[in-house]
């Protein structure tokens, strides 16, 4: 962990996760906004990073890399995606009972553990000892449900950041409806952008 950071630099990183997240102003309910913020903004002051844009623009550490964008358009696709999936459903279906704040907050913080496991101070303790705490120690998503609930977020909002990675984490639970959005959201917007030659994987990791 880093040094506790002063009120002044907390302030900087808050405002520049406001930057980096326009959507944030979707959320109507004031206080979700700013715990949304409050969560990244403490993400980012454990790390050496400044801005989610200087997050890896990665799926995990070493694989999925984006070719273009940041990280931080990776997360308002998702976001922006979850909430289009869900207009659409209820365009056709009718409501079926999504929470459109709490669907925003999570589709936002979905990935709010990626500064801690990619961080490079991190990454080269991890890989130097593995015997010690584990390569990684955290995935980012149990990461992300850690930060979620240290600033008071939701149930429903921490069980997105804990558990929406289809492939791993996600798939040992049954997920909440928002959480779902989610997911597919965010699963499905790497396979896209790989298939449109967006997104490159290392030699050996075979594209499916």
């Amino acid at each position: 962990m880093s040094e506790r950071k002063s009120d002044r630099e907390m302030d900087t990183l808050r405002a520049g996760v406001r930057k980096s997240l326009p959507e944030l102003e979707r959320i109507s309910d004031a206080t979700l906004r700013e715990q949304v913020v409050e969560a990244w903004a403490l993400a980012l002051s454990q790390t050496e990073f400044r801005t989610i844009e200087d997050v890896p623009p990665e799926g995990n550490p070493g694989d999925w890399v984006m070719q273009r964008g940041t990280q931080a358009d990776h997360i308002r696709v998702v976001a922006r995606m979850a909430m289009a999936l869900a207009d659409e459903i209820e365009a056709v279906f009718g409501p079926i009972g999504v929470n459109r704040d709490i669907l925003l907050a999570a589709g936002l913080v979905h990935d709010v553990g990626k500064p801690y496991e990619m961080s490079p101070r991190n990454q080269a303790r991890w890989k130097e000892n593995p015997a010690a705490v584990g390569y990684p120690s955290l995935r980012h998503p149990a990461y992300g449900a850690h930060l979620a609930l240290t600033v008071g977020l939701p149930e429903a909002v921490v069980h997105c950041a804990g558990c929406h990675s289809l492939p791993a984490e996600g798939q040992f639970v049954m997920a909440g409806l928002e959480n779902m959005l989610v997911q597919y959201s965010d699963n499905s917007i790497w396979r896209i952008l790989q298939r449109a030659g967006l997104v490159k994987r290392p030699a050996g990791k075979e594209s499916r």
